[in-house]
């Protein structure tokens, strides 16, 4: 389960970003197809974060679709998956999104 040390690492970027403030909530950006499971991530974020500055925190993951372009014919479609074709008929697209995982922000009590 590389989720685990995915959450680790998230963990640690923000508590280190918090500098000692404690978070409130956390908005993570997970692609379609980047192969990391949510629910994972929200499973292990709370074991992870407890004894830290995100202990208690609220964790929010937004969902990026899968999208690219044909490079064939410049279409930008929707990919559900890592093989895709085009409506045109062509698989020579260039994924556009779908493969992130980003810390998209942090809430931090006042100060």
């Amino acid at each position: 389960m590389h989720e685990l040390a995915i959450t680790r690492s998230i963990v640690a970027i923000v508590a280190e970003q918090a500098a000692g403030r404690r978070v409130l909530r956390v908005t993570l950006e997970i692609g379609e197809l980047s192969a990391v499971m949510p629910e994972a991530i929200r499973f292990c974020f709370d074991v992870v974060a407890a004894d830290s500055a995100l202990a208690g925190a609220a964790l929010d993951i937004v969902a990026v679709p899968g999208r690219a372009r044909c490079e064939e014919c410049g279409a930008e479609i929707a990919i559900a998956g890592p093989v895709a074709r085009c409506p045109c008929g062509s698989r020579r697209l260039e994924r556009l999104a779908g493969e992130e995982l980003n810390i998209k922000s942090m809430e931090l009590e006042a100060a």
